[in-house]
This record gives structure tokens, sequence and C-alpha cells, in this order.
């Protein structure tokens, strides 16, 4: 299990985190890929499935495709569906599953398209009517309601989250440096290296790895970031400023593994 600990000059009324409907539909939006499972069967599909505005999962088969087949044949035209989405660290760390999200409901032919959104409306797209959505991260399991879903928008930096992490990684060590040197009175001693894991509009969070475990501490912005560069100037900020961070909000136990 990891240990988490954040720092920020937020007031505490204020987020300080991406809701659990906002996290789900950072991860859907961003996935490449998820696992499908039906009675009797299961996928993985790469590449074929999109989100509309509004949260609705459409699906893109092949014509000819299995999948396709079976929700032809379900009774009522609805077949039974659990998809699953895992959200996976861009950068090389330990135990890189970050979240999963597990959605639930019934695929038909999607002949009407999405009003609220982009749908595509071709004979093979098959739509999902969700009846449960359920977020699990290493710190807890949580059950997101429908409207929640509905209302929520991705993060503004999910799109980009991964390159701009991998590109502070690789190119930016003096960066990452100052980030681990906030960091570091605020997280058990002993650690081996620290890695970033995680950027939304709130903060950035890092990876601090230790011969066994790891504990994962997240420096907040001073204001959210609506953009890429606007999170480039809040990483800025944060090293020009380091005691706008020096506010722990959760004490950071050991680190276990």
């Amino acid at each position: 299990m990891s240990t988490a600990a954040e720092t920020s000059p937020a007031e505490p009324s204020e987020p300080t985190e991406p809701t659990a409907a906002e996290r789900v539909r950072s991860v859907i939006a961003g996935a490449e890929s998820l696992s499908l499972t039906t009675d009797g069967q299961a996928y993985d599909l790469i590449g074929m499935h999109s989100v509309s505005r509004r949260g609705r999962i459409t699906l893109h088969p092949q014509a000819d495709s299995p999948l396709t087949a079976q929700v032809a044949r379900a009774p009522r035209g609805g077949l039974a569906a659990l998809l699953e989405f895992t959200d996976i660290a861009p950068t090389a760390v330990r135990a890189r599953v970050r979240a999963s999200v597990t959605v639930s409901g019934w695929l038909s032919p999607d002949r009407l398209g999405d009003a609220t959104g982009t749908a595509d409306t071709a004979p093979t797209a098959l739509a999902l009517d969700t009846a449960r959505v359920t977020l699990r991260t290493p710190a807890e399991t949580v059950e997101v309601g429908l409207d929640e879903m509905t209302l929520a928008a991705p993060d503004p930096l999910a799109a980009e989250e991964a390159a701009m992490l991998t590109h502070l990684a690789d190119a930016h060590e003096d960066m990452v440096a100052g980030l681990v040197t906030l960091s570091a009175p605020r997280v058990p001693h002993g650690f081996i290296r620290a890695v970033p894991l995680a950027l939304d509009r709130h903060g950035i969070t890092l990876r601090h790895e230790y011969p066994s475990g790891h504990c994962d501490l997240r420096l907040l912005f001073p204001t959210p970031a609506g953009n890429a560069a606007e999170a480039g100037d809040r990483i800025c900020r944060l090293l020009v400023a380091p005691a706008a961070t020096a506010h722990l909000h959760h004490p950071s136990p050991s680190p276990r593994s």
C-alpha cells in the first residue's frame, strides 16, 4: 500500500483534488483501451471507444466482429456488459496502476446518437446504457452517481498529463530536483528516488520510492491551472516560492509496501 500527504497554500474549504466523478471522466477520456466482459465472453478493445460531453460511452467495433454479433443476438436488444478502464502512470514508477474504473450497463446499437455530444451513429456503433460506475484507487473504492458523471468533465490537464509528466521527468531534471527538495521534509527519510506520478489542475504528485514500498506526496498549486501552459507556470511558482507549500494537510506515515 502507498501512503500519501499533501502540502498546500490553499484554504481548507477550497478543492484540492478532482472529484471522484472528474477522476472517472479523466480516466475514461484518456484511456486508449478497455477490457469488456459480457455473458461468456471477454474482449480487449484498443482505440474503439469514445465519450460524449455528458459522459455517454460508445463502442466502435467492426461490423463483422464477435461483439457486434453478440449484441445483435441479445434479448430485447440489450447486452449486459462490464467495462474496465485502467489508469497507468506514464512515468517509470513502481506500482504504475493509479486507478481503475469499472462501468456496468447494457450495450445496444446506437441508432439515435447523442444530441448532447459527438456520437457515432454508424450501424456498428454500440451505446452503453450505464447502470453503475466504480472508481478504485490504492486508497479507496468509491461508487460514483450517474448524475455526477453526467455533470462532471475530465480534468483540463487530462489529455496532456502523460506528455507533460514524461517531459518533466526526462528533460527537466533540475525542476524535478527542486520539487523533491520541497517534498523531502514532508515524507519519511530514506527514499532512494522521487518521480513525478500525477498532474491535475490542482497540483502535482511525486512518488518517493524506498527500498521497500513508497510514499506519495502532493504539492498543491497556489491557484488551479486551466491548461498545460498554466500548469507549467504553477510548477515554476512552486519552485520560486517554496514557502507557499509549507502547510501540511495530512501527516505522512511510514512507507509500506
